[in-house]
């Protein structure tokens, strides 16, 4: 048997129902009125001894009639009580949807109101800060044109920039950073932000990044800052033995000096006591204010860069380049050649 039929079935049966009832309560009214009329008559006869009297029809049709309109009435209290009854539940829930949405328009407004609050006090400090806050409206700018632009590629490329740019900022305001391997780009950028001294050293660790394309944008940078801002560079090329002083060490310091870079090589095992205790590694100071260092790994290779602007590790990096660079003694410069007029 289909469904449809099914529900045509039941569709009946439910009608069905609803036309019994009514004619069971038109029947119970009947019923009563026929009672009441009918008891009313044979009261009046047994009170009455004569017979045939009209008013004792009227008396029963009265109330007959009386008892099938309190009957009515009786049914139309109850319906009315119902109807009141429905009617309240209604005005109930709509009291309660108008609270709720009352609720949810208030939460809306507060949540916007908020979040304007919130970008009006973040612009606020952006124009506030030290820092140029022009290049944050640009990168706010920037980053909302990605978004109604870009395709879904450019978008969580964007999305993961900004996620690492935001988390270097929140890590520099909390006094450091780092990434993993050797960081180019820092710096690069860092040499042209600096304003008084660079001090650096360099072992074995990045010795072949001298031959690399940053490190000829590194050089560029640093010949720059020392021409135009009159930066202080000063660069230790630290070994362990003589034996590693090689020609082509010595050439590498002699063609950073014709940058302008005061180079050095500091022998290890011939520098005083005290230079001896002090630990070799890569860092860099700029402005002695923020340092940045290379941790190498197992292979000797760059394996990590940091960011360190707390006062005491700079400090530390400070008086362990001083105590080196003093224990060294200057390159000689290279020889005139006397057939050179």
């Amino acid at each position: 048997m289909s469904g449809a039929t099914t529900s045509t079935g039941e569709s009946g049966s439910g009608a069905l129902t609803a036309r019994d009832q009514r004619m069971s309560k038109l029947f119970r009214r009947t019923l009563v009125t026929a009672l009441v009329a009918g008891g009313t008559f044979l009261l009046t006869i047994a009170l009455n001894v004569q017979d045939g009297d009209i008013w004792q029809w009227t008396v029963s049709i009265a109330l007959g009639s009386a008892a099938l309109i309190v009957q009515y009435l009786v049914d139309f209290g109850d319906r009315l009580e119902a109807v009141e009854e429905s009617h309240r539940r209604h005005v109930d829930e709509m009291k309660a949807r108008l609270t709720e949405q009352h609720e949810e328009i208030r939460f809306t407004v507060d949540e916007s109101f908020a979040k304007i609050n919130a970008a009006t006090e973040l612009f606020s400090k952006v124009d506030g800060s030290v820092l140029r806050s022009d290049e944050v409206t640009h990168l706010v700018l920037g980053y909302t044109q990605v978004g109604d632009r870009g395709s879904a590629i450019v978008k969580t490329f964007a999305e993961e920039e900004l996620g690492r740019l935001a988390r270097l900022m929140e890590n520099l305001s909390n006094g450091g950073a780092d990434c993993a391997g050797e960081n180019h780009e820092w710096l690069i950028d860092l040499t042209r932000c600096v304003k008084k001294t660079l001090y650096a050293t360099s072992t074995s660790v990045d010795r072949d990044f001298w031959s690399s394309e940053p490190a000829r944008r590194y050089l560029a940078a640093q010949e720059k800052a020392i021409k135009t801002r009159g930066v202080e560079i000063r660069r230790l090329f630290l070994v362990d033995r003589r034996e590693e002083v090689t020609e082509s060490l010595r050439d590498l310091c002699a063609r950073q000096r014709t940058f302008g870079i005061d180079a050095r090589i500091a022998v290890h095992a011939e520098l005083t006591p005290t230079a001896q205790m002090t630990p070799l590694n890569d860092f860099i100071i700029f402005d002695g204010e923020l340092c940045y260092e290379t941790e190498p790994d197992i292979r000797v290779m760059p394996a990590k860069t940091t960011l360190r602007m707390t006062r005491e590790h700079v400090e530390e990096r400070v008086n362990r380049f001083t105590v080196l660079w003093e224990a060294t003694e200057p390159q000689p410069e290279p020889a005139a050649d006397p057939t050179i007029t």
